[in-house]
């Protein structure tokens, strides 16, 4: 355990953060999650309004520094190509 008091305070600080970072991650695993099921019951109209609003969440996690920029489109476009893959059939 820190002694000094500075970094006490950083460790609750740190612990807050922790703790809302991961509940936007777990906000986006299940809202991709909710996506890719709506997708594999070919549900695409409701997938492609879906999809607007995970990337959107994607995005803001990235400008927030909760994961990497490059991630997040990586994520977005994955996501992209199993729409237009399943609307083009």
């Amino acid at each position: 355990m820190p002694i000094k008091h500075a970094a006490l305070k950083q460790l609750r600080k740190d612990r807050g953060r922790q703790q809302r970072n991961q509940a936007v991650r777990t906000e986006l695993k299940n809202l991709t999650k909710r996506l890719l099921t709506l997708l594999s019951t070919q549900k695409l109209d409701e997938a492609a309004t879906l999809l607007h609003v995970v990337a959107k969440e994607y995005d803001h996690a990235a400008s927030k520094g909760i994961m990497h920029p490059n991630t997040a489109a990586r994520y977005k476009s994955r996501l992209a190509l199993q729409l237009n893959k399943r609307r083009s059939t």
